[in-house]
């Protein structure tokens, strides 16, 4: 059976976060799951991880529109720490705006951009592509 490690879900809205852990759980194929608030907690639980070396999400579920960071702010971010294990990153988010969807194009993202609710099926083709 696939199954990922650690995934990591970024978002503040409860309502979703709710939602994304339940499908999370009801998918039977991640053994744990972290939340961080905004970009920033995600950025700063990745740098922690790595000077720790701790293990790494294997997936990150990533909301765009959040307080202190949003997730513009987090991919930026990302793309300067070396990284020695893959992370999978899904745009999750309730925006289905065009310019949205054209930048995530410049993360290589294009086609790892989810209108909120994410799916169970969702959930779990992204975790079969991954291995």
């Amino acid at each position: 059976m696939n199954e990922i490690n650690l995934a990591c879900v970024v978002e503040d809205d409860p309502v979703h976060l709710f939602l994304t852990k339940q499908v999370i759980t009801l998918s039977g194929m991640v053994k744990q799951t972290v939340v961080c608030q905004n970009g920033k907690d995600a950025y700063d639980m990745l740098v922690s991880r790595i000077s720790s070396s701790e293990s790494l999400p294997d997936l990150i579920l990533l909301d765009l529109n959040m307080p202190i960071w949003d997730g513009w702010q987090f991919l930026d971010e990302i793309t300067s720490i070396s990284l020695d294990q893959k992370i999978t990153i899904y745009i999750v988010t309730s925006s289905s705006d065009e310019d949205d969807m054209r930048r995530a194009e410049k993360y290589n993202l294009s086609n790892n951009y989810i209108v909120k609710p994410i799916t169970l099926e969702k959930l779990k083709e992204i975790i079969y592509a991954m291995s």
